[in-house]
């Protein structure tokens, strides 16, 4: 019996990520998007000294942050999906809605609004119905 409670103990908990609006929790609908930096700004704002960020910025093309990712999730009260920036420290989750900026700097992750880069008559296009090789006859 003491076997199955130790088993028990073993399994892994629910991650303690809470709505920042209700304090509930927030059920994940995405995988995780891991941030990288690309410019020594980046680093600097995360506590990397100056000098430092420089050096890995000219010697590696992205660095990989550690702990914070891109995250959609389900709140149960707003009955709605957000993305959210998530840091871990130690045991705790800061939890953000994701800014903008923050989009650039994500792997793999396609931007809720669409990419900023392409223009507006492509937009339209992609999202007419139908749409193919026959409007360009």
């Amino acid at each position: 019996m003491q076997d199955k409670c130790n088993q028990n103990r073993k399994r892994s908990k629910r991650r303690a990520i809470y709505c920042p609006i209700h304090g509930c929790y927030l059920d994940s609908v995405s995988q995780k998007y891991k941030l990288y930096a690309d410019r020594a700004g980046q680093l600097q704002q995360r506590g990397i000294g100056r000098q430092n960020a420089l050096i890995l910025v000219a010697t590696k093309t992205a660095i990989p942050l550690e702990g914070e990712w891109l995250e959609e999730f389900w709140c149960n009260l707003c009955q709605q999906t957000k993305w959210y920036h998530v840091k871990k420290c130690d045991r705790t989750y800061e939890v953000a809605i994701a800014p903008s900026e923050l989009w650039q700097q994500a792997s793999g992750v396609i931007h809720p609004e669409g990419n900023p880069s392409v223009g507006e008559f492509t937009k339209r296009q992609a999202r007419i119905a139908g749409s193919g090789i026959k409007d360009f006859r």
